[in-house]
């Protein structure tokens, strides 16, 4: 496809994504809670710009990569500086879930797309008057980790919110929404980022513009979350109603947030979930991130995965995502651990494929296929049994604690990729890149045996929903009356 001119390659992307896009959302199994047609309806126009806002967060989080194949960093570099943000994003669960449970999603993803929308800004300014020079990793570093503790309200916020709009018949199919949106985020920041700089069919506009446009973006959609966001549809108009998670029938007090972080901890479900999540993240950092540099450095700069990454990754995701809910909601009655498993198996075959076809110019595509499988996790487990199993009362520390674990698992990654991936000469061989693939599997097979612990995890709520659900389709229908 390298052949097509540029602006058939990116109207085929363009194109493709919008199928895929189409297809899923027409093709979204309903799971029916009674909930009325107005409803539903202003429960799009909440979640809608809420969600497309944590996508935008993205293309502020992502951007660096396209900052580094202009050439701004070396790999080491940005592996150090991708370290320290995530490691950042991944302790900061401990202030901002209690500060989303106590002041609510709403006010939380508006913090978090002003923060996000600053950092980025004094980002481009340090490159464009280069003031940065002598100190890259140490000014860099800050600034990102900075951006990435921004950032990090944004997991707890959509979590926070829809918590109180989906009850949990609802959230798988919820959950892959929750992947369709990070996937579109992956597709703003690798491929609009790549548009934003690139000379050769873009707009060669200077590198700092990756940094200035995602913050413009975000200040926008600060806007539109100030007007149409609402924490719960009481807030909006509506009835509040029994989402049937970890919170049903808990009307007491608010506890305190030692005492809910302990009682998390204490849950062998919470903590299993964490650990498998801690999995994705090393994985997800190391294919997303570094296939893209290393598709640059091997010779298929030019290739349509290398221009369209994102897109790649998006419809990849969107899948995933979907994939992974319409199973959750459908087959296994919301039950999580199941769809985690399979997408751990399909995960780990992929990975395993990788490594043996590491020479082939598509084994990128077999690389997108593990992004469809982590994705799909990431929505069922981040997105959705987070809320399960912490309760729409304490969601903000449950998803904190379980998006945290991931993007400690990305500053794992990081801190090792940076210093093992080949460099100089030998980074040309693709088959020198072998190591980076197989020190990514081994954490796909501990997903997989972690999500087999959890199979028929559920809340006890809504357990009791599903049983009812099965009795009443069980039952014989009542016999017509008849007349003597």
């Amino acid at each position: 496809m390298s052949e097509l001119p540029k602006w058939a390659q990116e109207l085929v992307a363009i194109g493709g994504l919008l199928v895929v896009i189409a297809v899923v959302l027409r093709r979204l199994p309903r799971v029916d809670v009674g909930h009325s047609t107005a409803f539903r309806h202003r429960r799009v126009w909440n979640w809608l710009p809420l969600g497309l806002t944590y996508a935008f967060l993205y293309m502020g989080r992502y951007n660096i990569n396209v900052a580094k194949i202009t050439g701004l960093w070396t790999k080491e570099e940005l592996g150090v500086i991708t370290f320290w943000g995530a490691l950042v994003y991944g302790c900061s669960f401990v202030i901002n879930g209690p500060l989303a449970d106590k002041y609510g999603g709403r006010r939380t993803i508006l913090i978090a797309a002003v923060g996000a929308a600053v950092a980025n800004v004094a980002m481009g300014i340090c490159v464009m008057t280069d003031s940065a020079s002598g100190n890259t990793k140490l000014v860099y570093s800050l600034l990102y980790a900075v951006n990435m503790y921004f950032q990090s309200f944004g997991a707890v916020s959509i979590v926070k919110v829809n918590a109180h709009w989906f009850h949990v018949r609802e959230r798988g199919m919820f959950g892959g929404v929750f992947g369709i949106l990070i996937s579109l985020g992956i597709y703003f920041a690798y491929d609009w980022g790549k548009v934003i700089v690139n000379p050769d069919g873009g707009f060669g506009m200077p590198v700092e513009w990756v940094f200035f446009i995602p913050a413009i973006i975000l200040v926008g959609f600060f806007v539109l979350d100030y007007f149409l966001v609402f924490d719960s549809p009481a807030d909006a108009g509506h009835q509040d109603f029994d989402t049937a998670d970890a919170s049903s029938g808990d009307d007491g007090p608010r506890l305190k947030v030692t005492e809910v972080a302990l009682r998390m901890l204490r849950n062998p479900i919470i903590v299993t979930i964490a650990l498998i999540e801690l999995c994705s993240g090393f994985i997800r950092g190391s294919i997303m991130k570094w296939t893209f540099v290393f598709m640059a450095e091997t010779g298929q700069a030019d290739s349509f995965a290398a221009n369209h990454w994102g897109a790649v990754l998006c419809m990849a995701g969107i899948l995933g995502g979907v994939f992974a809910g319409a199973i959750s909601d459908k087959v296994f009655h919301s039950r999580r651990g199941p769809s985690a498993a399979i997408l751990y198996a399909m995960a780990a075959l992929s990975l395993g494929g990788a490594a043996l076809l590491l020479g082939q110019p598509w084994v990128v595509y077999v690389l997108a296929f593990t992004i469809l499988s982590v994705i799909g996790v990431h929505g069922m487990l981040s997105g959705t049994a987070s809320a399960d199993f912490g309760g729409k009362k304490n969601a903000g520390v449950a998803v904190g604690l379980i998006d945290g674990m991931v993007y400690l698992g990305f500053a794992m990654q990081a801190n090792v990729m940076g210093n093992i991936l080949p460099t100089g000469a030998e980074q040309s061989d693709a088959t020198n890149w072998r190591i980076w693939v197989l020190v990514t599997l081994p954490f796909a097979v501990i997903g997989l045996l972690l999500a087999m612990r959890i199979w028929h995890a559920m809340p006890e709520a809504a357990r009791r929903h599903v049983e009812a659900e099965r009795a009443k389709a069980a039952s014989p229908l009542p016999k017509a009356e008849t007349r003597d």
